[in-house]
């Protein structure tokens, strides 16, 4: 049966950004751009998921220009005539098939080093306050933890006020190069949202104390990007309770803490909040069953994207611990909630990685593609 009527395929405004459906192909770490200059198998990688009908591709996070950003040397960096050039095609390709696509910029902040061990030892990375944060329930090796363990110097106001500008050139670039918006990498215990979680910001300054201090450094990078990029273009921003750090940290125990820091974000000019977390409709709070996208919506008034083991009937974190990925229709479910409007996007990554036509097996009412991590994680098709 076809779903042509479905709410996946209801078209979406967001500011300039018309969209023709709520199928969002999510951010993943490809690790196919050496040297940080995405090639022809990148652009063809992105343009066949624009062929198959995605609404928006958010591309994989990508290194803004600051020495600490990302210390993988493959991931694209949105810096550098050479980069910006690749990404140019990118775009340029995606555009041809009729697609809209948007740059997830990033910086790893306290989780420098943690996709390789040979870093330049004279590179400080950038830690609120010079703690990796307290470990928990990680995928990380003992070996890497121990190691990242170590305190550095905190962050100071010249590396705050050099972050910001780096964020502030890398959006502008992308703007240059057509990209049709902007995405901010805010979760996951890296740089912005370090400064939110109270175990790697311990300050007592301008950015650090309570929660509303602490949420100044990423609503300040927001403005600064919003200024820089202007009125019509859209920013989402990605937050999380989790971290990579530990996987049950939290940086809001009630709704009242999420909407001190989601309201300030908002203010500062985030249009699309992109929440987190292992699977779409897990619920967040006690005596509600709203998911972390219901609430950032509610919070705020602002738009909010789904995401999490769409499809799938595992999480990422259990895939990769058990090997095996099992398909689950939820799609009723997760149509139920779009129909409510608890959410506006859903953002789907594995699948997309199994199915470039993703959108269209969604509509035509097709099978559900099987996702192989041996296969899917391992080649750029």
């Amino acid at each position: 049966m076809t779903r042509t009527l479905s709410p996946l395929f209801r078209p979406l405004s967001v500011r300039s950004l018309e969209l023709p459906n709520r199928i969002v192909m999510s951010p993943m770490t490809r690790s196919y751009s050496p040297g940080g200059v995405p090639g022809a198998d990148v652009a063809e990688y992105y343009r066949r998921r624009a062929a198959g009908g995605t609404g928006l591709i958010i591309t994989e996070g990508t290194a803004i220009g600051h020495p600490t950003a990302v210390d993988n040397p493959r991931v694209p960096r949105m810096h550098g005539d050479d980069a910006l050039e690749g990404w140019q095609r990118v775009v340029d390709a995606v555009h041809a098939e009729g697609g809209r696509i948007i740059p997830q910029l990033w910086h790893v902040g306290p989780l420098w080093g943690a996709m390789t061990s040979a870093v330049d030892p004279a590179l400080t990375p950038m830690r609120p306050s010079g703690v990796w944060g307290e470990a928990g329930l990680t995928s990380y090796s003992d070996e890497y933890v121990a190691r990242a363990g170590e305190p550095c110097r905190a962050m100071t106001e010249e590396d705050i006020a050099d972050v910001i500008a780096a964020y502030t050139e890398a959006a502008r670039n992308a703007r240059e190069v057509g990209f049709d918006g902007i995405a901010l990498h805010g979760g996951h215990g890296y740089l912005l949202d370090s400064f939110l979680w109270d175990s790697t910001n311990r300050r007592d300054d301008h950015w650090g104390g309570d929660l509303e201090r602490r949420t100044r450094f990423p609503a300040a990078v927001v403005a600064s990007v919003r200024d820089a990029v202007g009125d019509d273009t859209p920013i989402f921003f990605r937050f999380s309770q989790h971290k990579q750090q530990d996987y049950h940290a939290r940086i809001a125990q009630t709704p009242e803490e999420l909407q001190v820091i989601l309201s300030a974000l908002a203010e500062a000019g985030v249009d699309v909040f992109d929440a987190s977390i292992r699977r779409f409709d897990a619920t967040v709070f006690d005596g509600s069953d709203l998911s972390l996208a219901g609430w950032a919506k509610k919070l705020t008034g602002a738009l909010s994207m789904a995401v999490g083991s769409v499809g799938l009937g595992a999480s990422l974190r259990e895939s990769r611990t058990s090997g095996a990925t099992p398909t689950a229709d939820n799609i009723p479910e997760l149509e139920r909630r779009l129909s409510g409007e608890e959410f506006d996007l859903i953002a789907i990554g594995r699948l997309h990685l199994a199915d470039p036509a993703l959108a269209s097996t969604l509509r035509d009412g097709s099978a559900l593609p099987e996702f192989d991590r041996s296969v899917h994680e391992g080649t750029l098709i």
